[in-house]
């Protein structure tokens, strides 16, 4: 019979993962992905939308000398990675089905091993994606490791609400703050970002009401009157992400949490934010090693099964990756905490 390692070798793992599809997460579509053939790369930020102004000078002088106002941040991708061990019953099953079928039932079992270290993977990313878009920063704290990366987003263009000014609060003015911080970037934004709890709070706030239907009213308004009423003030209609990951803790114990936090909106135009960058991974260096192997194959992330150990008897299926969003409309996005 087959051993484990030739029923799941690294030729048959890189096709399984070229033909499967996972769902689309948002923030591939604002940072879309691409691969490089390094860990380190620069980050360039631009300019403002609103050009620098030029000087009059009198005939026959020197023309003034301008800057170029993109600045570059050198940045190194983020390892990620996570394994699921066989325990030695499964091992001991995969290496001696009693029939095809069986042996059918306890590949998929592996197979779906791989399928979720791969989407675990790619949670870490879509929430480093989106902590950038809702704060500017990334913050690495696991594992040993403590960083954050700070892409520098200009303190105007951030506002924490606070007292009567938060959104929950009766006495604040929600239009009124969304075309000041619309007002605060060089060019109106034509989208917007939040949660589905921040929209609620929009949609139940009696000055949003009264701005639609009039004083008095006791109408609560709906997501597409609030949206076609923003976009005649020339602010963009309000899109909502409430998708959710779920984190393991040291103990075992398993937590909920939200990729966008439930408590902001950002601001932003219509240009992409950036790009979810992919590098090598010292797994993908090693499988240049053998011939046999097509590295050009190797996805953004990359998965396989290997063996470790001879007591206890160990065969791990692990997925991994190196990957970091890069910012470059840093200055062009307004992030506020609202409630």
């Amino acid at each position: 019979m087959a051993t484990v390692l030739e029923l799941f070798n690294q030729k048959e793992i890189l096709n399984y993962l070229k033909n499967r599809t996972y769902p689309a997460l948002l923030g591939e579509t604002l940072f879309p992905e691409v691969k490089r053939a390094s860990l380190e790369f620069d980050i360039i930020k631009g300019a403002g939308r609103s050009p620098v102004i030029a000087s009059v000078h009198a005939f026959d002088t020197e023309a003034e000398i301008g800057s170029r106002e993109a600045s570059k941040m050198a940045m190194e991708l983020a390892l990620i990675k996570r394994k699921l061990r066989l325990g030695e019953k499964e091992i001991v099953a995969l290496e001696s089905p009693r029939n095809a079928a069986e042996e059918q039932y306890l590949m998929k079992q592996v197979y779906d091993d791989i399928d979720s270290l791969v989407a675990s993977v790619r949670a870490r990313i879509e929430l480093m994606r989106m902590e950038v878009l809702a704060s500017g920063k990334v913050t690495l704290a696991e594992n040993n490791l403590s960083a954050t990366v700070d892409y520098g987003v200009p303190a105007n263009h951030k506002e924490v609400l606070s007292g009567t000014s938060l959104w929950s609060d009766a006495a604040s003015d929600p239009i009124g703050d969304l075309l000041e911080w619309g007002n605060a970037l060089d060019a109106m934004p034509t989208r917007a970002l939040t949660s589905n709890t921040v929209l609620s709070r929009l949609l139940t706030h009696p000055k949003v009401a009264a701005a639609l239907y009039g004083n008095g009213t006791t109408r609560m308004a709906s997501r597409g009157e609030l949206n076609t009423y923003l976009q005649q003030l020339g602010l963009p209609a309000i899109a909502t992400y409430d998708a959710k990951y779920r984190k393991q803790a040291a103990n075992g114990t398993i937590s909920s949490a939200r990729y966008f936090p439930e408590n902001k909106i950002v601001l932003f135009g219509p240009d992409t934010l950036g790009e979810t960058i992919y590098g090598p991974t010292a797994e993908e260096v090693r499988l240049t090693r053998d011939p046999s192997i097509d590295t050009q194959m190797v996805g953004n992330v990359l998965a396989m099964v290997y063996e470790e150990g001879a007591d206890p008897v160990s065969t791990w299926t692990k997925a991994v990756a190196t990957a970091l969003p890069s910012f470059p409309e840093a200055d062009n996005v307004f992030q506020a905490q609202v409630i």
